[in-house]
């Protein structure tokens, strides 16, 4: 992959769907991992002067702290850090006083609230300053519906949308991300030790595999298959129920 070049033309995307919009920048939601950090690098490259990254700290690591604002100092991107802790807390024990589960099903429900609440709250910071939300999400997780609905999925534009994840990480040797990010397990950050290829039950070089070269062991196949099937409702707008004339004019 060109890396100049494809950084040249995701800036220029990137400024012509915000002006196209009528906005005047962007806001990243940074994580402490992989994509955030090159997306919010291609956000500070497009708009040097209206660009604002979040750190949203919900139940989160300190590391992913550390390393979201080393990252965000190194290349002088403005930020802020908003803790939703307390709102998260609050949040699950309202809803828990009306329906609770136990095990993994209720783990991933109380988890998939933390992407939920950042989307709200990157849709708050952006609504205040006629900003785009801008999604971190790559090719690789898209396809196979590896984001929350209305959570991380929840945005305006998707600058990595495109990119296989081996070429994100191809993007952030070239884009200098430290290697604390770099080197670190891809993970939502949904709960303590939680990784993407754990929760895939397949690694991102298997997939990537697949979505290049449609190849992979039949096991790894099936289960990629499968998850493309059944997430194909996060990759479509909301359906319309349409009224047959025949029934409009009875």
């Amino acid at each position: 992959m060109n890396c100049q070049a494809v950084v040249d033309y995701l800036v220029t995307w990137l400024q012509e769907k915000v002006k196209n919009a009528g906005a005047s920048g962007v806001v990243v939601g940074v994580s402490g991992g992989v994509d955030s950090a090159v997306a919010v690098i291609l956000a500070k490259k497009a708009f040097p002067e209206n660009c604002l990254a979040l750190i949203l700290p919900c139940e989160s690591s300190t590391d992913d702290l550390v390393d979201s604002q080393l990252l965000l100092e190194k290349f002088n991107i403005r930020y802020r850090v908003v803790d939703l802790d307390n709102a998260y807390q609050l949040l699950v024990t309202h809803y828990e006083s009306f329906i609770k589960l136990e095990g993994n099903k209720a783990r991933l429900l109380r988890a998939n609230l933390k992407p939920r609440l950042r989307m709200m709250t990157l849709y708050y910071s952006a609504q205040a300053r006629n900003y785009l939300v801008l999604g971190t999400s790559n090719k690789s997780e898209i396809s196979v519906g590896y984001t929350t609905k209305y959570g991380d999925s929840g945005v305006d534009i998707q600058v990595l949308g495109d990119l296989l994840k081996k070429e994100v990480f191809e993007l952030a040797h070239y884009l200098q991300v430290p290697p604390s990010i770099i080197n670190k397990p891809p993970s939502g950050g949904l709960w303590a030790g939680q990784t993407d290829e754990e929760e895939m039950g397949i690694t991102y070089e298997e997939l990537d595999n697949y979505l290049e070269y449609g190849q992979g062991s039949p096991e790894v196949i099936e289960r990629i298959e499968r998850l493309i099937k059944n997430s194909e409702h996060k990759r479509q707008v909301p359906p319309i129920a349409l009224i047959p004339e025949a029934l409009r004019n009875y």
